[in-house]
């Protein structure tokens, strides 16, 4: 068997200065924003500069059999980016450059380290633009969002990540290099591979190249509509009406009591009134006043009382209170950020789920929703206590009160995760959403792709 300082060693020759074993690099490889760490430090951190650096990194771990975790920006939250003890981190950060744009066909080639807001300030330049907008748009790669098949603010209008890939460029575990998908519009060939690796969180291979589906910049104006609710049911059952309306906003945000007044604590805006929850919702293009209006004569019949402003900057600073959701929970504790889905009709019926799970288990969970789309994110708020190995676990009675949501929403016809993936933290729910024979046969196709096991081990199908 080959030890840890001979795999190193092998690295540290081939690759040079892109291998870092320094602790404070191979310490940050531990975790993503989940809030869970790998249990203790990987061997080494290979910062990839080319397809040939992930190639030759592949080819040592496959010839000493050592795990490969694959990162972007660390972004993840689901632990599915986490590297532990015997693992090789293959950081894909610094392959960031834009390799081919192509307004014409609408397309551009990129490498999978691009930042998304960085992506789209280029394209902006062409007058195209990157549909996909996660909540951390800023700071998240493209690779990242290809390999946890993404979500966020825009899809119910604009779709997922899954809608704005055309092709990806895949290296597999034993080195060799695969260009899947196409640059044509349609292409049904063989298998669709592309989409298999969407969404596979590092388990199939390494993404090094994606060919992306552009849009052109939306023409007209932006409208914000803002509506409080005196209850987050109510404000619930105001998005399902819009969405009945046969309007179709770009985004639709719901934002209930506790998750809303930690928010405005920590921008140190005024207290919304006890119990009340917002929608926030925006409408572009040519007809953007027009829907805005229809808009809000459907949320006010629905009960809120409702604001609307033109102004593109006091739209995003409006945005900013859902966009702040994240720093806002971790100010009241540890965060475990869930994800689930269920069909849009029956988002206020979730939403009492959570507020049962809430009584039964004794515990508050804020909660943010995707209203366009039926994605809701409940944050489980606990006092964290650090391991012996620096790693933070939840407490069983989280997990219990998890777990009784969790199947709530595949009682109401939903999804254990809609767009942050399965990871670590949603691996032992896995087969109650797929099925047996299911959740078999996709870790088949995993060993197809990765006959020894070495990708990302651990992560999505757990035995």
């Amino acid at each position: 068997m080959t030890s840890s300082a001979d795999v190193v060693a092998r690295l540290e020759a081939v690759l040079g200065d892109r291998v870092d074993t320094s602790e404070a690099a191979r310490h940050a490889a531990r975790a993503d924003k989940s809030g869970h760490a790998a249990s203790g430090l990987p061997l080494a951190v290979v910062h990839a500069r080319s397809v040939s650096d992930v190639q030759e990194t592949l080819r040592i771990a496959t010839r000493t059999r050592t795990p490969v975790v694959t990162r972007g920006a660390g972004t993840g939250l689901a632990g599915g980016a986490n590297a532990g003890s015997g693992e090789i981190a293959l950081s894909m950060r610094a392959m960031d450059r834009i390799l081919e744009v192509r307004p014409d066909d609408l397309l551009a080639v990129v490498e999978p380290g691009i930042l998304n807001a960085d992506l789209n300030a280029a394209l902006a330049e062409h007058g195209l633009w990157w549909a996909p907008d996660p909540a951390s748009r800023a700071i998240a790669t493209v690779g990242g969002n290809i390999a946890t098949g993404a979500g966020g603010l825009l899809c119910a209008k604009y779709g997922v990540v899954r809608d704005a890939v055309l092709g990806v460029d895949l290296v597999l575990a034993d080195g060799r290099l695969l260009t899947l998908g196409h640059r044509t519009v349609k292409g049904v060939t063989g298998l669709d591979l592309t989409s298999l690796v969407i969404g596979s969180e590092g388990t199939l291979g390494v993404i090094v190249g994606a060919t992306l589906k552009l849009r052109r910049l939306v023409p007209g104006s932006v409208c914000t509509v803002a509506a409080t609710f005196p209850g987050v049911r109510a404000a619930a059952a105001a998005s399902a009406a819009v969405t009945a309306s046969g309007v179709q906003p770009s985004i639709m945000e719901l934002m209930d009591a506790a998750s809303l007044r930690a928010v405005h604590d920590l921008l140190q805006l005024d207290p919304p009134s006890p119990g009340a929850a917002q929608l926030t919702i925006q409408t572009d293009g040519p007809a953007a006043d027009v829907e805005a209006d229809a808009i809000a004569a459907t949320l006010r019949a629905a009960g809120g009382s409702v604001a609307v402003t033109h102004d593109r900057d006091e739209g995003e600073r409006l945005l900013t209170i859902r966009r702040s959701m994240h720093p806002a929970m971790e100010r009241l504790g540890t965060t475990l950020i869930e994800d689930v889905s269920v069909p849009r009709s029956a988002l206020p019926a979730m939403f009492d789920e959570i507020a049962r799970v809430e009584h039964d288990h004794g515990v508050e969970i804020p909660t943010v929703a995707h209203a366009g789309d039926g994605n809701l994110h409940p944050n489980f708020i606990f006092d964290g206590q650090v391991g012996p190995d620096g790693t933070v676990e939840v407490p069983p009675a989280i997990w219990d009160a998890a777990d009784d949501l969790f199947r709530a929403a595949l009682r109401l016809g939903g999804t254990l995760t809609g767009e942050h993936g399965v990871g670590i933290l949603k691996r032992r729910w896995l087969a109650d959403e797929l099925g047996d024979a299911q959740w078999e046969l996709q870790r088949q196709v995993t060993r197809v792709f990765d006959p020894l096991g070495i990708l990302n081990p651990g992560k999505v199908f757990a035995d």
